[in-house]
């Protein structure tokens, strides 16, 4: 998978797990990793890897804890897995990167998922590509196993 695609899908499985770390921890923004991995037979292997947000400030802002960010690339790694997202939530805004998520992001090469907690009922999660200084939303699939 490209970033030059502009469609990315998931499980439901997998983002039924991501929905339920926001929802656990509705008062800050969680973070995470999504590996990604291709088999012999052309089978795909996603796993989520929560990271727990270490910033100042994690109701508005997300840092992920370095040593366990650390020990989720090396499980991918062992796993033969390459990192396809990086996934946060927003307890009170929209499910669109703020300046700052754009600014901050360092892996350019992955998707961007991001959550919203500020709806009615029901979560909002967009999916995102980074362009030169801004991000373009990409279509959000959720695969039925």
């Amino acid at each position: 998978m490209t970033l030059t695609d502009k469609t990315l899908s998931l499980p439901r499985q997998l983002v039924n797990k991501i929905l339920a770390h926001a929802q656990q921890n509705p008062k800050v923004e969680v973070c995470g990793l999504i590996g990604n991995s291709i088999g012999n037979n052309g089978s795909v292997a996603k796993n989520y890897y929560p990271i727990d947000n270490v910033a100042n400030n994690p109701g508005s802002h997300f840092l992920m804890d370095a040593p366990q960010q650390i020990k989720a690339m090396k499980q991918m790694r062992e796993k033969q897995q390459t990192l396809l997202a990086i996934v946060h939530s927003h307890p009170t805004a929209d499910a669109r990167p703020s300046q700052l998520d754009i600014k901050e992001n360092t892996y350019k090469e992955v998707f961007y998922i991001i959550i919203s907690l500020n709806t009615k009922g029901v979560l909002e999660m967009r999916a995102y590509v980074q362009q030169e200084d801004s991000m373009e939303e990409i279509e959000l699939l959720l695969e039925d196993s």
